[in-house]
Order: structure tokens, then C-alpha cells, then sequence
């Protein structure tokens, strides 16, 4: 055996690769990973032809944009030149002839929603156009993307104030703001799902609205005037450019199962601060109201029989008042079945019960129908 051919077979006789060391060997370590499909990669423009362009991604090929994909970008490809750098995304890892094939508008689309992803982070607000309008919110166009707003992510000064809660007239509120500005904020970007969701909320915390809240407290009892009402709650207006929210659990201490039939929009009403976050004002109008488990612990005990009317249903069981503002639960294991609770408790009629838990400190009473 020659030495040349130990040399390559070794002294077993098995085949070996010869790694020879030299720059190109070095510039294979140091050069990482050679692109993968989606990445988004970068190198100078080494040759133009007929409808592509070349791009030198030493030391892994030649990149080239071609096809669709030049014709999507060929407004801003006819102004390259050769040695310009170009950004593009890996479309095709290598085709017939040899090269990697890349994306000048995916990878604008990847780059923006990196931006959009950074701008979740940071809370960035940003002034835009409502382009259009659904039944469920607005359409927002941000550097390319179509963006969603859900009518529910309004700041409280541009929910529709629609008195019946009807979809159609909401529908037509919301498509009034078409062409308007607002000051929104990014709260969901998900390029896989092609998913931008803006919100209002938060958003315009302007200098203006910022010394608007901050002359209120915690604690202040003020006057305002209803501006509408929605399921969750009414809205109350302060003073001009400011508006806060009285939630439906603190609109009484009774149920209110429809704030719209309890509040018109234009009636005065007393209000209590009872939070202030993110230049958002929650108000109470049963903090002002005399609390009646205060009046129910000097009346009532555990083991006491009482009368009681259900008021309503829960996955639970049942809720009766013994008194305006105190119910207790009437759990769905005192019966067979839910259809059998519903037929021994009717809604709005009055049984006997026995009180079986009683916190009045807690506000919380379990009841037991008598049998």
C-alpha cells in the first residue's frame, strides 16, 4: 500500500476526511448556523437581472429574489444597486439552480411585527386612523397590517352609548368613527396567528387628561351626570373630558341584573372614588348607600327560620333575599337536580328557608329550605 493511499484510508483501511485547515475552514466555524427557512437574512446585492436580484450570502450561496416575489417588491427593487444591502426573508432554502430563495416583503413583515411585538412590551401609544368598522370594533391599519380594536377595548369617551344595547345601532355608532384618530396601544401581536389587537384603554394618557385625574382622591363623594349606560355598568361624566365607571357590582347592594333600566343618560347622580389606575376613575353609588348587613347582624342568626323570595339562578344553585340587599345561597344540593331546584324554586315567589351560615361581616348566608 502506498503511503498516499494509507494516508487517505488510515491503517485500518477505512476511509477518512481530511479537514483541511485554512481561512475558509475558519470562516465555516465562526459564521453560525446557515440560514433556515423564515429567517430573515441581510448581504449586499452582487448581481441584477431581468426581473431579480442577487444577493451574496457568503459563505453559505447566493440569495435570489425573483418571481412573485420581485414583482411584490419591485417599486423599491428598481432603485437597488449593486453593493446596496438588502433585508430579506428565507423563503426557500434552495431551488434547482442552487440558490436561496428570499422575500423582500416577508421579511418587511417580519420586521414589523418584531416592531409591533416591541411596542406590546414598551406600552408605545400610537395615533391612528380607523379604516373601518364590524359589528365587534373597529379596523386599524398600522405600517402595513390590518389591527383589530374590539368595540369592549373603547376608552369610555368613544364606547357607543346606545340606549337598548341594540348590535345594529352599536354597529352604526362604531362606523361614525370611521376616518377619526385615536391614541391606541398594541395589547396582542401574534404573526403566526396574522393577529394585531389594539386597545383605547390606557392608551391616551395625555398631559391634559393626566391633570384632570390627578385633582381627584380616593374617597372624594362627587356629583356627576350619567353619559349612558352599558351591561357591565354606567358611565358618569365628572367634569368636561372626564368620565369614570360604576361597575354593576357597585351600582347597588341589591341585584341589578340591567344597568340600563336603572340609569338614563343626563341623570345627576352622588358618586364615591373609590379607585384611581392607570388614569382610569372607578366610582361606587352603593358606598354611599347604607349597607343593610350591617342592619341584617342585629336581626338575624344562624338556625333562624325565615322567609326569603329567589331572585335568581347560578351554576350554584339559587340566590333568595331575605331582606333589599341581603340573599343568601340555596345550594343545588339541597335538591336532585337543577331541573328540581327550578321547579321548587320558582323566581320572584317567597318560600321558607333556615338560615345554615350567617357572616354578616362577610356578606355571606347559606339557606336551607324548610321542608
Amino acid at each position: 500500500m502506498t503511503d498516499e493511499k494509507k494516508l487517505l484510508e488510515g491503517e485500518e483501511g477505512t476511509p477518512e476526511v481530511l479537514e483541511k485547515e485554512g481561512p475558509m475552514a475558519e470562516l465555516m466555524k465562526t459564521a453560525g448556523k446557515p440560514p433556515a427557512f423564515e429567517d430573515v437574512v441581510e448581504g449586499p446585492v452582487v448581481a441584477t437581472g431581468r426581473a431579480r436580484v442577487f444577493v451574496d450570502l457568503a459563505p453559505y450561496g447566493t440569495g435570489i429574489i425573483y418571481g412573485r416575489e420581485y414583482l411584490s417588491a419591485r417599486e423599491t427593487l428598481k432603485n437597488v444597486n449593486i453593493g446596496d444591502l438588502v433585508t430579506a426573508k428565507v423563503v426557500g432554502i434552495e431551488n434547482a439552480d442552487g440558490y436561496i430563495e428570499l422575500s423582500l416583503r416577508e421579511a418587511r413583515q417580519a420586521l414589523t411585527w418584531g416592531e409591533a411585538e416591541t411596542a406590546l412590551q414598551k406600552k408605545t401609544p400610537f395615533e391612528l386612523e380607523v379604516s373601518d368598522a364590524n359589528k365587534g370594533g373597529l379596523i386599524i391599519n398600522w405600517k402595513g397590517i390590518q389591527g383589530f380594536l374590539p368595540a369592549s377595548q373603547l376608552s369610555p369617551a368613544h364606547y357607543p352609548r346606545v340606549a337598548d344595547g341594540d348590535k345594529d345601532k352599536i354597529f352604526v355608532e362604531l362606523k361614525r368613527m370611521i376616518g377619526t384618530k385615536l391614541e391606541v396601544m398594541i395589547i396582542t401581536a401574534s404573526p403566526k396567528e396574522q393577529k394585531l389587537i389594539f386597545s383605547e384603554k390606557g392608551a391616551g394618557a395625555t398631559t391634559e387628561r393626566t391633570s384632570l385625574v390627578e385633582k381627584y382622591h380616593v374617597g372624594d363623594v362627587l356629583d356627576g351626570i350619567v353619559t349612558g349606560a352599558t351591561e357591565f355598568g354606567v358611565f358618569v361624566k365628572l367634569e368636561e373630558g372626564l368620565e369614570g365607571l360604576v361597575h354593576i357590582s357597585e351600582m347597588d347592594w341589591a341585584l341589578v341584573e340591567n344597568p340600563k333600566t336603572r340609569y338614563k343618560a343626563g341623570e345627576a347622580v352622588k358618586v364615591k372614588v373609590i379607585e384611581i389606575k392607570d388614569e382610569k376613575i372607578s366610582l361606587s353609588i352603593k358606598a354611599l348607600l347604607e349597607d343593610p348587613w350591617k342592619a341584617a347582624a342585629a336581626k338575624y342568626k344562624k338556625d333562624q327560620r325565615v322567609d326569603a323570595v329567589v331572585i335568581k339562578y347560578n351554576k350554584h344553585g339559587a340566590l333568595a333575599s331575605i331582606e333589599e340587599g341581603v340573599a343568601g345561597l340555596v345550594h343545588i344540593s339541597e335538591f336532585g337536580s337543577e331541573d328540581e331546584l327550578r321547579a321548587k324554586l320558582e323566581l320572584g315567589k317567597v318560600y321558607p328557608f333556615t338560615i345554615t351560615f350567617f357572616e354578616p361581616k362577610e356578606r355571606r348566608m347559606t339557606l336551607k329550605p324548610v321542608q
